[in-house]
């Protein structure tokens, strides 16, 4: 299938999607959480709702970074067809 037939969740499931948006999520993530969090983690504080927050603060480099791939790649093949 060509790429440019492949759904945002097609291309959002690739290896190389998945494995980029891990690493700038477990970086840019640990960043936040020490920034946003340090504190209570330093003091062992977690509850329920911190540590739903601490999940969020990884998410979103997550998708973000997802979903920048997933445009490069369509920009990049839509480039190559025309």
């Amino acid at each position: 299938m060509p790429i440019t037939d492949k759904s945002w969740w097609d291309i959002a499931l690739e290896r190389e999607v998945i494995k980029r948006s891990l690493k700038t999520s477990l970086i840019v993530g640990s960043i936040l959480a020490l920034i946003n969090h340090g504190d209570a983690l330093l003091v062992l504080n977690m509850p329920i709702d911190r540590m739903i927050k601490m999940a969020l603060t990884y998410a979103v480099p997550y998708l973000v970074t997802t979903s920048a791939s997933i445009s490069a790649i369509r920009h990049n093949n839509e480039s190559k067809q025309g």
